[in-house]
């Protein structure tokens, strides 16, 4: 370990660590001239537990107000551009009754219990859960302090409270019209004993909830002042660009040594066992270094693989039972007396999640500890790996966490810190470690290859009588979190499966685990949910189609016990036109999506050429997530959803051939470009229902209405992701 003075001025300040001593032990009080608040953030147990057997967690979230009437959030989760650091603002300051512009903003330190997401049960940003966890505490933070200083303001005065309110950062008298700023009450607030209860508003009170808000975020990023993790910058810094082995494990035989140093501004070479990092002053010599340095690879046990053998694995493994998910009635025997059986096969690939701000991390290592400067989603966790490698207590690991350029689930593993760590272990001063475009997408952990067995029994009519699906892939959660393994059930592998929504009472699914040889998998955008119903919605389609039935029609018959679903189902095709005539070799294709508490369809028009281009031209989403807190946030968020489940769907994959993966850059990793975007209209429908979440929800539907456009228009059945050139060989 090296012994280099850490430079103090990059470290969270004292000031902070005094402000969570005090608010983790629960106590409220004054610290340096201001109001300190702790609340907690209760789990929903219900959601809870079905994702996690910890149950137990602390209050979390902290809100300071100073002498100068300054209001500092300290945000439990983070932002990787989906809005939460302005919708999530606006809860407290709504019961605050302040300015929401007004709320400077601190990322959270690391620490699973005092930050933990309710609904998850670990200190994470993800699975659409930033409001879901938040709405209620938050709320109930913002009202607790209005009530104390109400009180302050009141005692003052010497009058009853009820005959003061509060006001844009000021308690006033009715009566006289008196009025004290925040600031000039947080020494006496402070002294007040906290209120066990509060009354939260009325949704008819709401002045910001509810409301279009600009964000918060947006002119730091427009500027350039926003700082990212790859914007860290130290004195004396050097910067470490990685080569891993191109087979999944593969190790490093041999590498030009001489050659790297020799190249301008190289200080230093780091071989790892299966992978080498070129230090140098700048990314560019450490780039050029690591050119020279040519690293030999053994190609490893791994070294035959190809996409082809783990989708015959995965074919193989799905002939067989998996394990019970859902098992309503007897859908064998209905099967068996049914009119007809009909059987498909899905197949989604494997996904890169290619986030904008490229991988990247920055570590200093002294005596003092070991500080690390990092977007992450996952803080506790990252403290908890850093721990285990470098050996240091929990105190002596710092995580200075930035925004992120991007997550999708990419920024939930802290493998990039890792291996950032035991770099720096090697080096001399803060480094920070880069990850070439081309090295994250060969060495991601990427999104399941899976494999979903349907069928269905269905009637002279063509009616459904009876579901089966079975599903095979990798399990993410048996890696990331064990616990979270009910019954021998990995609940994200059969989300949006096992919980369609479609009223069948003869319905049975299964999952068979298996893991692809080698290759690292993790959550990404939509999670399980995202699989799901690209199955179920291309299934049910096809169902409509044999039984020559408007797909929307046959959808509505199957909803009569799930009113939500139905309505946004219905209003989206009205939305949409649906029935409209349509020039020749366009259509309209739709899916239901229902995940993360809320409600979603979307209906998507394409046209298809006859040399097998297609083009989304138009797409519609109706989105009932409950209680609304920022609608421009939501309508963004279905917005970005429908371009990144579109740009998966028609052009999203990752293949291996000999072990390694073929993909490197943009160029044979599409997204969507500007002038494939299609027109894209968003109804938010109006509810005071709990909130759901939006951050996913938006990319699970969109595949499959587009797919059910291109049968509509094509006759051509989708039923392996990506589209890419199917219609092109059909």
């Amino acid at each position: 370990m090296k012994t280099e003075p850490i430079d103090t001025s990059m470290v969270a300040p004292a000031s902070r660590r005094g402000f969570l001593a005090v608010t983790a032990s629960g106590v409220l009080g004054a610290t340096g001239g201001g109001l300190l608040l702790g609340f907690g953030l209760p789990a929903r147990a219900e959601i809870r537990d079905t994702l996690t057997t910890q149950s137990a967690f602390a209050p979390n979230a902290f809100l300071r107000i100073d002498r100068a009437g300054k209001v500092t959030f300290v945000m439990p989760v983070i932002e990787m551009g989906q809005g939460t650091y302005t919708s999530v603002p606006m809860l407290i300051a709504e019961e605050l009754e302040v300015d929401v512009d007004k709320v400077a903003i601190e990322h959270s330190p690391p620490d699973d219990k005092i930050y933990v997401n309710p609904l998850i049960g670990v200190q994470m940003t993800g699975g659409s859960t930033a409001i879901r966890g938040t709405y209620i505490p938050l709320r109930r933070a913002g009202a607790t302090a209005r009530v104390m200083l109400v009180a302050a303001a009141a005692k003052r005065w010497n009058v009853e409270p009820f005959t003061c309110h509060a006001e844009n950062g000021q308690v006033v008298h009715g009566a006289t019209g008196r009025r004290l700023g925040y600031g000039s009450l947080v020494d006496a607030a402070a002294k007040l004993p906290v209120p066990e209860k509060v009354a939260l508003k009325e949704p008819r009170d709401f002045k910001l909830i509810g409301t279009p808000h600009r964000r918060l975020d947006t002119s730091g990023k427009v500027d350039g002042s926003a700082k990212f993790g790859i914007d860290s910058r130290l004195p004396g810094m050097k910067f470490a660009v990685v080569a891993a082995s191109p087979t999944f494990g593969g190790k490093l035989v041999s590498l030009d040594e001489a050659k790297a140093k020799a190249m301008p501004g190289v200080t230093q070479v780091v071989r790892l066992g299966d992978a080498v990092a070129v230090v140098g002053r700048h990314t560019w010599a450490a780039k050029q270094g690591l050119a020279a340095a040519n690293p030999q690879w053994d190609a490893g046990p791994n070294a035959q693989l190809s996409t082809a053998d783990i989708v015959a694995q995965l074919a193989s493994a799905s002939q067989k039972p998996g394990v019970p998910a859902r098992h309503d009635g007897d859908a064998a025997a209905v099967m068996a007396r049914a009119a007809r059986r009909m059987d498909a096969v899905y197949e989604q690939p494997f996904l890169a999640h290619a986030a904008m701000e490229p991988m990247n991390c920055t570590v200093h290592i002294t005596r003092a500890g070991c500080d690390i400067w990092v977007g992450t989603q996952v803080p506790g966790l990252t403290q908890a790996a850093v721990m285990k490698v470098t050996g240091l207590k929990r105190e002596l690991v710092r995580i200075h966490n930035h925004l992120l350029g991007g997550g999708f689930g990419r920024r939930l593993e802290f493998d990039g810190t890792v291996r950032a760590v035991q770099i720096a272990q090697q080096v001399e001063g803060p480094v920070q470690v880069l990850w070439t475009r081309e090295e994250d997408i060969q060495h991601d952990m990427y999104r399941p290859y899976y494999y979903d067995r349907l069928s269905a029994g269905v009637d002279a009519t063509g009616k459904a009588l009876a579901w089966t699906h079975r599903i095979a892939g990798s399990s993410i959660v048996a890696r990331y979190s064990p616990a979270w393994i009910k019954n021998g059930v990995d609940p994200d592998a059969v989300d949006g499966s096992a919980n369609q929504p479609y009223g069948f009472s003869d319905i049975h699914v299964d999952w068979v685990a298996l893991e692809p040889p080698g290759v690292p998998t993790a959550f990404w955008r939509g999670v399980g949910v995202t699989r799901g119903t690209f199955a179920v919605e291309s299934f049910v389609d096809e169902l409509a189609a044999n039984a020559k039935q408007d797909p929307l029609a046959y959808r509505v018959a199957l909803l009569d016990k799930n009113p939500r679903a139905r309505a946004v189902l219905q209003l989206a095709a009205q939305q949409a036109g649906w029935g409209k005539p349509l020039p020749a070799g366009q259509a309209l294709g739709i899916a239901l999506c229902t995940g993360f508490g809320s409600y979603i369809a979307q209906v998507v028009q394409v046209s298809t050429d006859k040399d097998g281009t297609v083009q989304p031209l138009h797409a519609w989403c109706v989105v009932d997530c409950g209680v609304v807190v920022n609608p421009d946030t939501v309508r963004a968020q279905m917005e970005s959803g429908i371009v990144f489940g579109l740009s998966a769907a028609l052009y999203g994959e990752i293949t291996i051939k000999n072990g390694r993966v073929e993909q490197t850059n943009f160029g044979d990793y599409r997204v969507l470009r500007i002038n494939e975007i299609p027109q894209i209209d968003v109804h938010i429908v109006k509810s005071l229902e709990a909130p759901g979440g939006i951050g996913e929800p938006g990319t699970s539907c969109v595949m499959p209405a587009l797919t059910n456009a291109i049968f509509a228009a094509s006759g051509k059945r989708i039923r392996k992701l990506p589209v890419a050139e199917q219609l092109r060989t059909a």
